[in-house]
Parts: structure tokens; sequence; C-alpha cells
């Protein structure tokens, strides 16, 4: 391969929707890798309209602004660039994922993915139609085969793409994160790599977009599968990089602990949401617990601490040590701080619901109607403000509906939504690493709601070192009750978490965003019926 060609591959975040706000880009980036020597600049998959854009694909003026944007773009790049750059494209009624090949002012071809994906967050079938033909290009003797995303994951789109004459491999990609998947890439790029025997250069995108992230994770593996280019993780740049040069190692970003990289993921997802709603800033319930403090904590690396209000709402059954936790941990954090007691709110609800509760003894009503006064103060403030307020639940509470409907689950981005309570635990002390950020008082203390005297999260569910891995196997695992009980679980614990998991379905439909960390998260990916009685009743 000639030593004078250079390729850029640009890991920069594209916001859906934004057509002519991404085409742009694409135009800046190319001209400045083009300044500085690249022959050919790379971008990811669906760079033009964002991932993903779900029905927005069924719309004539979405694909109409597609194609004068992809037109715009071969007017003003450099007349001897190439370009390579993802997007939708329609040809014959037909919808294709399409990996567009710009140069000398004009579209030279486009490929069109060949392997949907059609599971998990993936829903591809619904808008686009499979390609079947590979497409290799070759710049400065050196020979491309092009591939999209999930068409690496198999074997046959590369093998037709070195049969027809490719010496290296270019996939695009908008590819979610998730805990495992750098190394299941790297696993699976080595693997394409054996069975073809070229160079694969990977680009992936970095950036939010709903309950999504992307991590860039953009590597370059040789052709005996040994990593010569891995980026950092959740970072935008462009990295270049010689065709010669598939040998010795370009760059090698170091591997991230998990709490670190699960950090880096929950910030981007906040930040990305907030900045793309256009909200001035966020609201956060601080009660002194741990979910909050590390909810405020991520907020304010997310955004900055001037653009993060923290408010602290006690009632007769919050603790001393709670309030002073509170103001401690946004004292630290340098937030805008306000304490609202909630009692002589709560006093006059009782008083005027006193006719309603005739002959009802105090239960859990009296608990739930703190946690909707607290969810309408944090509205108001966010609504006068125009702040967004964040919802402050784990993925355990969630799981077992240990959340209060329209009380402590108001929000419009819940940041811990896929972060089990163990997992928060970790964050807190990855929080924690340099300084103390939040006090450890929080950490050390039995986890509580605080809505009745002497509560504990214990009177109402497993304690979270029992529940979160029978959490893990049941959600995300699709484990059943059988398969846990085999396992040496009892079978009427498993069995009431998996009766409290279904019927709070409801609750979780209902639930705002948050971002995806794991396997299986709770939204899009995850479709269980509102209703199915009679399988709980089963169990």
């Amino acid at each position: 391969m000639p030593k004078k060609l250079k390729i850029a591959l640009v890991q920069h975040n594209y916001k859906l929707a934004d057509v002519y706000g991404n085409a742009a880009r694409v135009v800046t980036a190319t001209r400045r890798a083009w300044e500085r020597g690249a022959r050919l600049v790379v971008f990811p998959e669906m760079a033009i309209t964002g991932y993903p854009a779900d029905d927005l694909l069924l719309r004539r003026d979405f694909l109409e602004n597609v194609e004068q944007a992809l037109d715009f773009i071969a007017t003003e790049l450099p007349a001897a660039a190439n370009i390579i750059v993802g997007a939708p494209w329609r040809q014959a009624g037909r919808l294709y994922n399409a990996a567009i090949h710009i140069g000398g002012g004009r579209t030279v071809h486009r490929y069109y993915k060949q392997c949907l994906p059609n599971y998990g967050v993936f829903d591809e079938r619904r808008h686009f139609t499979s390609g079947d033909a590979p497409y290799v290009f070759e710049i400065d003797g050196c020979a491309f085969g092009l591939t999209v995303c999930e068409d690496i994951w198999y074997a046959q789109p590369a093998q037709a793409a070195v049969q027809a004459g490719a010496n290296l491999l270019l996939n695009i990609n908008a590819s979610p994160f998730h805990l495992g998947k750098q190394a299941q890439r790297l696993e699976i790029l080595q693997a394409r790599a054996a069975d073809t025997q070229v160079p694969i250069i990977y680009l992936n995108r970095v950036g939010g977009q709903d309950e999504l992230v992307f991590d860039g994770d953009t590597r370059v593996v040789a052709a005996n599968g040994d990593s010569i280019l891995s980026t950092t993780p959740f970072e935008e740049d462009i990295y270049f990089l010689h065709a010669h040069d598939f040998q010795s190692v370009q760059e090698s970003a170091p591997p991230l602990p998990q709490p670190e990289l699960v950090w880096r993921a929950l910030t981007v997802g906040l930040r990305d949401y907030v900045a793309d709603n256009l909200f001035a800033g966020v609201v956060v319930g601080l009660s002194g617990g741990i979910d909050s403090a590390v909810t405020l904590a991520l907020a304010v690396d997310a955004l900055g601490c001037e653009r993060v209000h923290a408010v602290t709402m006690p009632s007769q059954f919050t603790a001393e040590s709670s309030l002073e936790d509170a103001y401690t941990l946004a004292q630290t954090l340098d937030v805008e701080f306000q304490e609202i007691p909630i009692q002589p709110l709560f006093e006059v609800s009782k008083e005027v619901l006193r006719p309603a509760f005739k002959g009802a003894a105090p239960d859990t009503t009296e608990e739930n109607m703190q946690a909707r006064i607290r969810g309408n103060l944090l509205m108001a403030i966010a609504n006068k403000r125009r702040l967004m307020v964040v919802a402050t639940s784990n993925k355990s509470e969630i799981a077992m509906g240990y959340t209060t409907l329209y009380g402590d689950s108001v929000g419009g981005y819940a940041p811990l939504k896929d972060v089990s309570k163990t997992l928060v635990y970790q964050l807190a002390a990855y929080c924690n690493r340099h300084r103390t950020i939040i006090p450890q008082r929080v950490i050390n203390r039995p986890p509580t709601a605080e809505l009745a005297e002497g509560q504990l999260d214990t009177d109402s569910l497993p304690p979270y070192e029992v529940l979160d891995p029978m959490l893990e196997q049941l959600v995300e695992c699709d484990a059943s009750v059988e398969d846990l009980v085999a396992q040496g679980v009892d079978r009427d614990l498993v069995n009431k978490v998996w009766q409290q998991v279904l019927a709070s379905e409801y609750k979780r439909r209902q639930a705002p965003p948050g971002t995806k960390i794991g396997v299986r998260a709770f939204g899009r990916e995850r479709r269980y019926p509102l209703t199915c009685f009679p399988y709980r009743r089963s169990t």
C-alpha cells in the first residue's frame, strides 16, 4: 500500500434531525482533515440524520432534506477530496441505510447496508431494505471494501468485499454503548480479520440520543487481529492513519474501569439530552440519600455547577443527618441550594382529604402523598425557570415498582434508570476517588425513603445485594423462576420478586427516559404487556 495515502476517521457527535447542521459539520471536518493531508475522510453511519431516526424516516420532507444536504456537501468539498458518510437513501421506492462515497464534487457510489439488526434497541427492518452487493473503491492503489455496522458482525459481507478486490475493510457505525460492548466489538473485528486476512477500520460516533449513548471506541485491527488503533471512549476527535502502516500500534487508549466507563456514559447522556432539548439547566430533589447524591454529582459533571439547582424538601420523617448531608453535598458541589419543608403542605392535604379518607387507616397513601408533593414542587420550580427535573430512581427500584408514580418518578430524564443500586454505590466510590464529595455517612447509612417513621428499603425489598443479582437474571437474561431456583435461590422469594417486576410495568411505561448502560434496559428494548395476570399467577 502506498505511503502517501492518509485517512481521517471522524469520531464526532451528530444531532438527530439536524440534517443541515450535521452536513455543515461534515464539510468543516473534511476541510480540516484535507488541510492536514488526508485523501480519504470517513464519517459514521447515519451521520447526516443522527441515529436512530425512527419514524422520521417515513417522512418525505425529511428525506428530501437529506438529499439536499448531500448535494450541499458534494459542492462544498475540496475537488480532490473523497469522503464516506452515512445517510438514509431512497431508490426505486425503497429506503436504504447507505454509506455514500462522495468525491470530485459528486456522489460516486452508494453502498447499502446488507445486515439489518432487528433486536434490542434496533428496529431497522421497519424502515430499511437490505442491500445485496459489495462496493470496493480504490484511492492511490488502496482498495477499500465498504461495510456498515452490523455487516461486520457476519462473515458474508466482508468476504464478498475481499472477493471483489478489497485489501482493506472500512466499517462505519452508529453502535450504542453498553457494558461489555467494547470487548465484544474487538472480538468480532478479530474474527472478521481472521476470515478475510485483511486489516479492518472500524469507525463509530459519540454522543447521546434519548436513551442511547454512543461511545466512539473507533478501532483499527491488523490482518492478524492485532489492535493497531483504539480511541478514547466518549470523546470527539479526528484520528489520522496511513494506509501502509497496519503493523505498528499508532494509538492505544487504556481500558477504563467499569465505574469510570459508566460515569462517562451517564454524563454524556444527560449532557446531550439537556442541550438538545434546550433546557437552561436541571433541578434535582436532594434527599440526603445515595441516589440523589450520585445524581447531583453526575449533573454537575455533565452541565457545570451553575446550571444545577438542588432542592431539599424535608418532612417530619426526615432525619436531621439527611438535611446536614444534603447541605454539605450542595455546598461541596457549589450548586444553588434551597430548602422547602413539605410538612405544612402535607398537613393541609390530609385535612382536605379527611372526608374522603373517613374510616380508613393510614397506609402507603400518606407516604405517596409526600412524594407527590415533592414532585409537584420540583416541577413548579422547573417550569418557572426553564429547567428540567432530573429523576433519581435507580434500576433496582424501578424494576420493583419501589417508586411513587407522579412523585419521586417525575422528571424529564432519569440518569440512574439503568443503574442497579449496587452499581450506584460503586459510582459513589468513583465520585469520591480524589476527594470526599458525597459524604461518607450517605454511603454508609441503610437505604431509606424516609416516608414513615423508622422506614428502611428492606421493609419492602430484599437486601440489594440479594435483589440485584436476581433482577439481572430475570430482566437482562430472561431467566425463569425455575432457573434461579436451580441456582439455589428460595422459590417463594423468586416468585415474589418476579411478580412484583411484572406488576410494575405500568409504572415503567410512564417513567422518564434514562441512559442505557446495560445489556437490557427498561425502555425501547424491553417490551412487556401492562397486563399479564395469568402468567404472573402461574409463577
